[in-house]
């Protein structure tokens, strides 16, 4: 399919509702393993905290051969097998969603651009969502993906440049195969990269199973979230920049800016930048 074609998805639009409820909640808070109170009707829900909700259930006989929905629905057929979740932007402007609300998404995939790299010819998608409560506009979201040409012969990762220092606030942990599966359980995820391992190993040609991106995004909000309390969040950026594999310790790190934000960074077991990111608060 050529790009011309794929253009024609841009503007394309879709709407999602749904109930936010606390057990998915409940659940993420043990999957990060934080000693959260259980979440009550009325208490807010933490941002990006949304990826629990307006999960898209599709039909087993409509998946592709990664675990994704097969393309050309909402999302263009981009002829490239190997998609990746490449980063995302919020801005919190509206009134925070709580339990017990009905919310509302409305999606609008806003451009289509192919790029060229090192590893041979990229597309990248931008997703735009709009996400309401019962007490108006909340917060949006831009969402970007990109798919990626299948590996080639004796391809190897790039080394990743150094992820920054002096963090005010840091956290480690090793991401095992159990937290990649509750965390794809708890967001209906069937992306076979992140609990296949002859499918990524072999079919993609990665070393092993890949820490979902949303889910180390989550974990820098976590981060810089919690480190302010008081505060509330106004926007927040990230972009990936190299895989994550499950098996290998990982640092989460979070520093306050002269001018108020944090930034926030996925370091890899060898110190490698994987994940970047930038917060503000008011």
């Amino acid at each position: 399919m050529s790009l011309e074609n794929l253009r024609d998805w841009v503007g394309r639009t879709q709407t999602a509702e749904d109930a936010i409820t606390g057990w998915p909640v409940r659940a993420l808070a043990a999957t990060f393993d934080e000693k959260d109170p259980p979440p009550r009707e009325g208490d807010p829900l933490p941002p990006l905290w949304h990826w629990l909700f307006f999960l898209e259930a599709v039909p087993q006989s409509r998946i592709g051969p990664d675990g994704h929905a097969e393309r050309g629905d909402f999302l263009p057929p981009v002829p490239l097998p190997r998609r990746m979740w490449a980063g995302s932007r919020f801005t919190f402007d509206g009134t925070p969603l709580t339990i017990g609300d009905r919310a509302a998404r409305r999606s609008e995939i806003r451009s289509i651009e192919p790029k060229t790299g090192s590893t041979g010819t990229m597309v990248f998608v931008t997703v735009r969502h709009s996400v309401s409560g019962p007490r108006g506009h909340s917060f949006v979201e831009e969402h970007d993906i990109v798919y990626r040409e299948a590996p080639k012969a004796g391809e190897k990762p790039r080394q990743p440049k150094p992820a920054p220092t002096g963090a005010t606030w840091s956290k480690s942990l090793t991401p095992d195969p159990v937290l990649l599966f509750r965390y794809s359980a708890l967001t209906f995820n069937g992306h076979r990269i992140h609990y296949d391992q002859p499918y990524v190993t072999g079919t993609e040609g990665y070393p092993g199973l890949i820490v979902h991106g949303p889910l180390l995004g989550m974990l820098q909000m976590e981060l810089a979230r919690r480190s302010n309390v008081g505060r509330v969040p106004a926007s927040f950026e990230f972009r990936a920049l190299s895989p994550i594999f499950a098996g290998a310790p990982l640092t989460v790190g979070a520093r306050r800016e002269d001018d108020g934000s944090v930034t926030t960074w996925i370091a890899n077991d060898k110190g490698g930048l994987a994940q970047q990111g930038k917060a503000d608060f008011r």
